[in-house]
């Protein structure tokens, strides 16, 4: 090979090999400026203290804060002003970004209802009229929670009232007003929202058709079984507890043929003797107990 094209063949080379250098160095240099811009901090609106659900948003509860870019959840904001007067419909404790996903969509937008974000997925949210005693007068709000109540009549037993516990530790979802007719003008009904399972609407929806309701607001904390039996007149008046719902009348066993009597009196025969029928005695029962002594008392009906 001559030397010239010798010189040729080898600068080719350098140009080569200098041109894949500087791309590598140049792709290295990149890279570096993309992880150095990745932490580099960006403004990121925040909570400035917890923000329950169906809350307004203003500016006093908001701030802004330094976040790393690449770990900025989508749907964020970077003013409160992009932020303010939207509804929360998702809890956002403090310190928390304040993102679209928690937010109701702006107004126009498909889905843009409040209340569909709220119900959790197999619930419903059922909304009941109250007055102002059955609505703890005016103390429910969302996130609180309450046993539901119904007094109606007896279905064997039109002169006989109950209250029983319907529902128990039920989360109320909104409260609000709805405009009714009585005596030709408008009046205020106070509503409850409450978040049910299906079959416990059915339930809530037939008791408030069939009888009144009231609402019985539980403590934060409580969220224990109550078990309660009900309550009729009889019940309270005398204490002793009545079943609310009678049993049906059990088939009666063949009975020896009444057999006529002199004086009117009727009796059966038994072994050739007429017998008089005694009446059935009804008694109640009634324990006391006081410490480690337990009294039982029996009274007739």
């Amino acid at each position: 090979m001559k030397r010239p094209n010798t010189v040729i063949l080898v600068s080719i080379f350098a140009f080569l090999f200098a041109g894949a250098a500087a791309w590598l160095t140049y792709s290295y240099l990149q890279q570096e400026v993309s992880s150095v811009k990745a932490v580099q901090p960006q403004k990121l609106v925040v909570a400035r203290a917890d923000i329950p659900i169906g809350t307004t948003l203003a500016a006093s509860q908001l701030k802004v804060t330094s976040w790393p870019k690449d770990s900025i959840p989508p749907g964020s904001a970077d003013a409160p002003e992009q932020l303010v007067g939207r509804v929360v419909i998702r809890p956002i404790t403090r310190g928390d970004a304040v993102t679209d996903q928690k937010l109701k969509p702006k107004a126009g937008t498909p889905g843009a209802g409040f209340m569909t974000y709220v119900v959790p997925q197999g619930h419903r949210a059922v909304t009941v009229a109250v007055n102002e005693v059955a609505g703890v007068a005016g103390f429910l709000t969302p996130n609180d929670r309450v046993d539901v109540i119904v007094t109606m009549q007896l279905p064997d037993n039109e002169k006989e009232s109950v209250s029983k516990i319907i529902l128990e530790n039920v989360p109320i979802l909104a409260t609000g007003q709805i405009t009714d007719q009585k005596e030709g003008k408008p009046v205020v009904v106070p509503t409850v929202t409450l978040d049910l399972l299906p079959t416990d609407a059915e339930k809530l929806v037939l008791s408030a058709s069939k009888g009144s309701l009231q609402m019985l607001l539980r403590n934060i904390a409580d969220s224990g079984q109550v078990g309660s039996q009900g309550a009729t007149i009889s019940k309270v008046l005398t204490g002793v507890e009545r079943p609310l719902v009678s049993k049906a009348p059990e088939a009666k066993a063949a009975q020896p043929r009444p057999a006529p009597a002199k004086g009117g009196v009727k009796g059966v025969v038994k072994g050739g003797v007429i017998v008089k029928a005694a009446a059935p005695v009804i008694l109640y029962t009634l324990e006391i107990v006081k410490g480690a002594e337990k009294v039982t008392w029996q009274y007739p009906y």
